[in-house]
This record gives C-alpha cells, sequence and structure tokens, in this order.
C-alpha cells in the first residue's frame, strides 16, 4: 500500500509518499501498523510571492499548483491519495473520500472560510480521477465536536465557529495517552497548538468540546492578532481608512508579534530580549501571558478534570518560551507533555490506513 500525501499552505504544498507492507487482516493492530509506515518520499514545494501574486483568488492556484505537484511525483506510483481538508462545513472527527459533492461545495462556496487548504480535496479529486484510484481527506480544520453551549457567542447573528487545527490536535492526542497508558475515551486533555497561528483545545473523552479560533479570537500569535477590542475595531472598519481585505490581512496575516515588533521569528526576538530591548520582552511575554490565559479558560471547561495538558506546534521547539508558559500553569497540578513541531503528513497517512485497514469506520460527507 502506497498513500500520497497532499498538504496545501500558504506559501508551500507539501508532499509525500508513505507505504505500509503490513497485509490487511482480522484484529489488525493499529500501532503496529503505524510502525510499518515508512516515509519512501517527501518534498515542500514553495510558492514565491511573485508566483502567487499573478492569481486573483486561491481556487485559482489550483491548475498552477497541481501540475508542481504532478512534476514533483514524476513516475512514482501510490494506490491511494489524501490530502488537508480545509474549513469545510462542519464535520466529525475522522476520513472521509473525495466525492462529486464536496467539490461541488468547495465551487459554490458552501465552506466557512477561505483557505489553500481547500486547495487539497480539489487537488485530490482531479489526480484520483485521472489514475482511477480512491482519495480521502482526514480531520479537516471544519472538525466540529463542541457543546452546544460553547456554539453561544453573545449575539445570534455570530455563532462561534469550531475552525483549529483539528489535524495535528487529534494527532498530538494520540500520542499523549499511548504515552499515558489510557485509552483516548478515557483522558481529558488541553492542547495548546503554538504556531503562526495558536488553537487551545479542550478534548473531553475523545471530542473536542471547546476550542478559540485561531483567526479570530484566543492568544496573539506570531501573525494573528487574535481576540481584540471590539469597539476598536468597528473604529477601524468605519474610519474609512481601510479595506476589507486590509482589516483582514492586518487580524490573520500582520497581527501580534509581527505588528509589534516587525518580525516573527522567535530566535531573532529572543536575541534581541537577551540584549536587553524591554519592549520586545514586554510583547514577547504579553503572547506567553494570553495563551496561559486562554488554557486556563479550557481548565473550566473541563470543570478541572484534565488527565494533563499537552503543548505542541512549531513555537513548542522554543524552550524559553515553553518554560515561561510552565510557569504559568503549573499552578493547576497537571502533567505537562510537550511534543515539538507539526506531525500533518504522517497523521494524513495514518488516517487514511486506519480506514482502508478497517481499524475505524469511514465517515460519509
Amino acid at each position: 500500500m502506497k498513500i500520497l500525501v497532499i498538504n496545501p499552505g500558504g506559501s508551500s504544498t507539501k508532499i509525500a509518499i508513505f507505504s505500509t507492507n503490513m497485509k490487511p487482516r482480522i484484529n489488525t493492530n493499529e500501532h503496529k501498523l503505524s510502525k510499518t509506515l515508512k516515509k519512501e518520499f517527501e518534498e515542500t514545494i514553495r510558492h514565491p510571492f511573485f508566483d502567487l501574486k499573478q492569481f486573483i483568488t486561491v481556487f485559482d492556484q489550483l491548475e498552477y499548483r497541481k501540475d508542481l505537484i504532478v512534476k514533483a511525483i514524476g513516475d512514482r506510483e501510490f494506490d491511494c491519495i489524501v490530502t488537508r481538508g480545509g474549513p469545510l462545513k462542519p464535520l466529525k472527527s475522522g476520513t472521509y473520500r473525495i466525492t462529486n459533492k464536496i467539490v461541488t461545495d468547495i465551487a459554490q462556496g458552501r465552506i466557512q472560510s477561505i483557505h489553500p487548504s481547500l486547495l487539497g480535496p480539489l487537488i485530490g479529486f482531479f489526480l484520483a480521477k485521472e489514475r482511477k484510484i480512491p482519495a480521502f481527506f482526514t480531520d479537516p480544520e471544519s472538525g466540529d465536536e463542541f457543546l452546544p453551549l460553547a456554539r453561544l457567542s453573545g449575539l445570534p447573528e455570530i455563532p462561534r465557529k469550531s475552525l483549529s487545527h483539528f489535524l495535528s490536535i487529534n494527532a498530538v492526542v494520540r500520542k499523549a495517552a499511548k504515552k499515558l497508558r489510557k485509552p483516548i475515551n478515557q483522558c481529558n486533555f488541553i492542547i495548546a497548538h503554538l504556531g503562526s497561528g495558536i488553537t487551545v483545545a479542550a478534548k473531553e473523552k475523545g471530542k473536542q468540546i471547546d476550542a478559540n479560533n485561531a483567526n479570530e479570537d484566543g492568544p496573539f500569535s506570531p501573525q494573528r492578532t487574535g481576540s481584540l477590542p471590539l469597539a476598536g475595531v468597528i473604529d477601524m472598519c468605519f474610519s474609512g481608512e481601510h479595506t476589507k481585505q486590509e482589516m483582514l490581512d492586518m487580524i490573520q496575516r500582520k497581527g501580534g508579534l509581527l505588528a509589534y515588533l516587525r518580525t516573527d521569528d522567535i530566535p531573532q526576538i529572543e536575541k534581541r530580549i537577551k540584549n536587553g530591548d524591554r519592549k520586545a520582552k514586554l510583547v514577547y511575554d504579553a503572547m506567553i501571558y494570553q495563551i496561559a490565559k486562554e488554557i486556563g479558560s479550557m481548565y473550566v471547561t473541563l470543570k478541572g478534570k484534565a488527565t494533563a495538558i499537552i503543548i505542541t506546534g512549531g513555537l513548542a521547539y522554543q524552550k524559553n518560551l515553553v518554560n515561561n508558559l510552565k510557569e504559568w500553569i503549573k499552578f493547576m497540578k497537571k502533567p505537562i507533555l510537550v511534543f515539538p513541531g507539526e506531525e500533518e503528513m504522517t497523521a494524513l497517512a495514518e488516517g487514511v490506513i486506519r480506514v482502508l485497514y478497517k481499524l475505524e469506520k469511514e465517515q460519509k460527507y
């Protein structure tokens, strides 16, 4: 079994081919199956700013990215495709077959927001059709297991959306449960996924019952503003000085550390702090403080019954950040597990083999 994995991001598309030589059989062990997964090929296709500038919308990039993937793959063989899902309609956790219905929903705008990850199902669908093989996506950003009371925002016209780093969070929860030698459905986790955007989520017995939306609320991050004083945002929107797109860019791409310090490079910021830059220290500490506050809110969501707190994502490699964050949350007296980085490619491959080897049921879109 060989699996092509496709993961489109803002300025790159990651691809990989995984293989497993384990034969399907009754009572296949998930752990043993995952251990047989081997990465045979991997490439990150970069998309320079000036290449992307020619496209008006994200979806205009479809043929451009698809052609680059085909070129990178060359004559390599694979039996199925799995892609990142994107902010589709609210969906349960799991792996879904990519069908005409999904392609139509994306094309007709029946989605929750625009993101390059939505190109994954489109590229997967057309490549699979050409090769006459199945294509899937796993644990999309729109994975939705919220408690009903978590959906209310304070204004009926604007419900809270479940949009998060759902794939990475589910993958790291599996690792944490395995490390603790407990079934997932007997664990409650608080997960802080720290990247260019930050998601802090509460997992109760395997279900993600609440999480902040990294594009709209929660802590500020290297590039995103997180929650903002609402009246001030309204004033900026009606000032006549900013277009809607400029406001969205400010909130989702040019906010956070980048807005305050003109850089989102953590090692550079830590170097500035070491050299006595008081503003850099204040801003950096404030981001950590906001992450800790969000963890605290999820602690309340779980009524204090957390099995462990998980810190993950690219920023989890920064030891000073992690150590400072631990100082804020150690009063909770819960194990703190750190899994640096993102394992989206492996998580996608594992998601599809769990379905193909009948370890879990294929979800219906």
